[in-house]
Order: structure tokens, then sequence, then C-alpha cells
């Protein structure tokens, strides 16, 4: 299942590859939490409707809430959809860039291993792959003390 989950993150990416904007737009707001060199390698596509893997195996394994839960972004490797409601939303590309660099630090399968383990034991708003990215992302709001998100994720994950 999980390489069928990677296989058609691929082929989204691959679709929406003229579409995407690269993240170093944000190198001024996020200083010191992200370095330019990361925000080079990370885009965002707005898109009206989220792509999500609506794959029969996902339903069986009891990720059909996940599916249809109304989310405003979701991140694929080094890439992020967001809708439009949302395009101008700092703290949301902070969160999914959280997840950018938790694609990177635990590759694609690890990090789908994961994050599908964390949701189905524990659920979406208790997994700890969700948790580090709010917990991140409200510091960020709140005018937090800068840290290295992707070099804390790598250290800490």
């Amino acid at each position: 299942m999980i390489h069928s989950i990677e296989a058609w993150i691929d082929e989204t990416n691959a679709m929406f590859v003229d579409q995407r904007q690269s993240c170093s737009q944000f190198s001024q707001p996020f200083a010191g939490f992200y370095s330019k060199e990361f925000l080079a390698n990370a885009y965002f596509v707005v898109v009206e409707s989220l792509p999500k893997p609506d794959l029969p195996e996902l339903r069986e394994a009891g990720l059909g809430d996940f599916l249809d839960m109304d989310v405003q972004g979701i991140t694929y490797k080094n890439t992020y959809y967001i809708v439009p409601s949302v395009a101008l939303d700092l703290r949301l590309h902070f969160h999914e860039l959280v997840h950018v660099s938790q694609w990177n630090a635990l590759g694609a399968i690890g990090f789908l291993q994961r994050y599908i383990s964390e949701v189905q034991t524990l659920g979406y708003a208790e997994a700890p792959l969700e948790k580090i990215a709010y917990t991140f992302d409200y510091h960020f709001a709140q005018g937090g003390q800068k840290i290295d998100v992707p070099s804390y994720i790598e250290n800490n994950i």
C-alpha cells in the first residue's frame, strides 16, 4: 500500500509541477526558522480542491475519516497544496513546511508508514507528527524565538 501511495504522490506532484510556487518568497518572514536553501527546495500549489490519494486500501485500513476530513493544506514530499482562502496565511505555510522537514528527515516511505500508523492508532489530532507541526506553527504565530526547524526535526524525530 505504501508504494502505491508514493507512486500516486509522485504522479500528483508531476501533474502540478508547472503550477508550483517556490517557498523562497517566505525567506524574510521565516528567517531563522528555515534557511534560504531549504525554502528554495520547497514548493506550494494553490488548488480549489486538495488532491488526496483516495485508494481503496486506505479506506480498508480505516483511514476514510482522514481522507474525508476538510483540511486547508496537505503536504507530499517537498510540495504542499493549499486552498485559495489560505494562500496568504503565513502560519499555514509554516505548518506545511514543518511537514516538508518531516518528509525530508524520514524519507517518503518512513514518513508514510509513521504518519499512517499514528493517524490509525491515535487519530489525526493526537498524531505526533501533526502535534509537532501545530506546536511549531503556534510558536511562530506567537513570535517565538527562532529555531532552525529542519535541524530540530532531523535531530528529534
